[in-house]
């Protein structure tokens, strides 16, 4: 089973896939961290240096040709189902979880963040909040394509098990 987790930048993608993988006894991969291997950079340099358009595509393909194990949970990078037939093809190739927040509180999260991400550097405060609000806008109707759509702050581990248990 293949479970991929979606959602804003901030939501908790990859920790919540961590524990999601290993309540189920899963393997874990995070797709940022196979874009980095594979680009030899850090995603901001990649960005920086060839542009979302090709960012997009690399991502894609990585998405598409990875060869994933057969239990596995993969946090995707916030963008990746709104590009290409992204969200169709984790829909037909697995399932697929997007974790929702409010722009208040994924703002909140991204503005005590240790790390640099290229669509929000030096956004902050209301500015985050409204930037957030205008992409989450942007971005809902592929997030909502999900198999499972869970309130980012009432959930646990056994929860999300449940969901991707049933089906």
């Amino acid at each position: 089973m293949k479970i991929f987790i979606i959602g804003f930048m901030g939501c908790g993608k990859t920790t919540w896939g961590r524990k999601l993988a290993n309540h189920l006894g899963f393997e874990f991969m995070d797709l940022d961290h196979v874009f980095e291997a594979k680009a030899g950079m850090p995603i901001t340099e990649y960005f920086t240096a060839n542009g979302q358009d090709a960012f997009r595509e690399m991502e894609s393909s990585i998405l598409k040709e990875t060869d994933y194990p057969e239990n596995v949970v993969v946090s995707t990078g916030g963008g990746l189902p709104c590009f290409f037939d992204n969200m169709t093809w984790m829909n037909a190739n697995g399932q697929s979880l997007y974790i929702k927040l409010s722009p208040k509180t994924l703002a909140e999260r991204l503005d005590k963040g240790k790390t640099t991400r290229p669509l929000i550097l030096g956004k902050h405060g209301e500015e985050l909040v409204a930037f957030i609000a205008e992409k989450l806008a942007e971005r809902e109707g592929f997030y909502e394509q999900a198999t499972h759509v869970v309130n980012g702050i009432d959930m646990s581990v056994e929860m999300l098990a449940d969901m991707v248990k049933k089906d």
